[in-house]
């Protein structure tokens, strides 16, 4: 009796101590993971955190919940999920083509410019405003976020294309053409065809941007305008935040010969984590009437109060338990990414969540969980050099072609 109690015990202890060993063995590969993850420089080139910056109360130094307020950058979650910095994104939505409206786009555009810069200002020990590629590994070396500043939707230029420079000169070193809707610069993807590709005025701005060191973006645009930039553009352009329609068809996603055609003459597309282009999510008729009339009563969220917030995520999430919607996982987004990555290849690769403007999927919601790319990457047999390509050095090679192809000063 007493041997068979002793080999029990034995037997016990040795299953105790093999599970510990593999639960050593697993939590081994993920530190070493996020041990190289916090060795890169990492940048995400689509950022619209911007829209935050005018809010009464919120402060980016403060942790936010993306499930209380729907924020998902905040300067503690950069820290937690190692993400160095990107773009901050100077976003406008398209309105009427008028020049009344226009203007007010542009008065707009250029106050939300100067909100990123004093939100820099203000927070100087903890972020410092990138102008050219090599500031983002000096800030890094600083121990502060990289702050680059970008445009998405160009309708606040729309008319006079020589704008552009007061945004190059605010800080601005990538710009989108089109957002949702066509512009007089360029056809949007989730749009009827109405200038099959840029416009006049888009190949003027096509030429303002190279002449100034501006990176051009093809996100949102349509395909005919991703063919004519990579045509037209003497220096290589970039998909800030963008899809592969070989794995969900969606306008928004871009197709394998247009990803390899981008790839071929130097650009570079940066996989997103917005939900519905991800994997097909079925629109609810009833659904989109009550968030239609939710969106219509609140106005502009950027102006919300703290309570104001608050009253609007029960009203959403009340909306969202009433007809639930499929929401991507951290799979479906990593089935984009490793999709680009077999079509381009680690060079022409790289990372635009989209957060705080739609980006989001199960699995990573807000920027406390940018290492787990780097962790499945790694786990998937890519290497710390490949890493470092798809983190930053691919857009930093973009940003730095820009600089050496610009107009001489003066």
């Amino acid at each position: 009796m007493t041997r068979s109690i002793l080999l029990a015990a034995v037997s016990a202890l040795a299953l105790a101590t093999n599970a510990l060993a593999t639960s050593v063995q697993a939590a081994e590969p993920a530190a070493s993971a996020r041990a190289i993850h916090e060795s890169l420089l990492t940048l995400d080139t689509h950022l619209d955190t911007p829209a935050n910056f005018g809010r009464p109360g919120w402060d980016i130094l403060d942790r936010h919940d993306a499930a209380k307020d729907g924020s998902q950058i905040d300067y503690p979650r950069m820290v937690e999920g190692g993400l160095d910095g990107g773009f901050f994104a100077i976003y406008t939505p398209q309105g009427p083509r008028t020049p009344e409206a226009t203007r007010a786009a542009r008065d707009a555009a250029l106050i939300r410019g100067v909100e990123i810069r004093e939100m820099v200002a203000k927070h100087g020990d903890k972020f410092g405003l990138a102008l050219k590629a090599d500031d983002a590994a000096t800030i890094a070396a600083q121990g502060k976020r990289v702050v680059f500043m970008s445009i998405e939707n160009s309708y606040p230029i729309d008319g006079d294309v020589t704008l552009l420079s007061a945004f190059y000169a605010m800080g601005v070193r990538i710009s989108g053409l089109a957002h949702f809707k066509n512009n007089d610069m360029a056809d949007s993807s989730t749009d009827k065809p109405e200038w099959h590709g840029l416009s006049p005025l888009g190949k003027q701005f096509v030429a303002e941007a190279n002449r100034l060191g501006v990176v051009l973006d093809g996100s949102h645009s349509s395909d005919e305008v991703l063919d004519q930039l990579i045509a037209l553009s003497k220096t290589p352009v970039i998909l800030t935040h963008s899809g592969c329609k070989a794995v969900f068809d969606h306008p928004r996603n871009v197709d394998d010969a247009r990803i390899k055609a981008l790839a071929d003459s130097g650009g570079v597309i940066q996989v997103d984590a917005y939900s519905s282009y991800l994997i097909d999510t079925p629109k609810n008729p009833d659904r989109e009437a009550a968030m239609a009339a939710l969106m219509a009563k609140v106005g502009a969220r950027s102006k919300m109060s703290e309570d104001q917030r608050t009253a609007f995520m029960t009203e959403y999430k009340a909306i969202d338990t009433k007809w639930p919607v499929r929401k991507a996982t951290f799979e479906d987004f990593m089935n984009h990414l490793n999709h680009a990555l077999k079509v381009a290849g680690v060079d022409h690769v790289g990372i635009g969540l989209d957060f705080d403007g739609g980006g989001g999927v199960t699995g990573l919601n807000d920027a406390a969980g940018y290492w787990k790319i780097s962790e499945r990457l790694l786990a998937e047999g890519y290497t710390k050099a490949d890493l470092e390509k798809i983190w930053s050095g691919n857009v930093l090679r973009l940003l730095r072609a820009a600089e050496a192809a610009k107009a001489p000063a003066g």
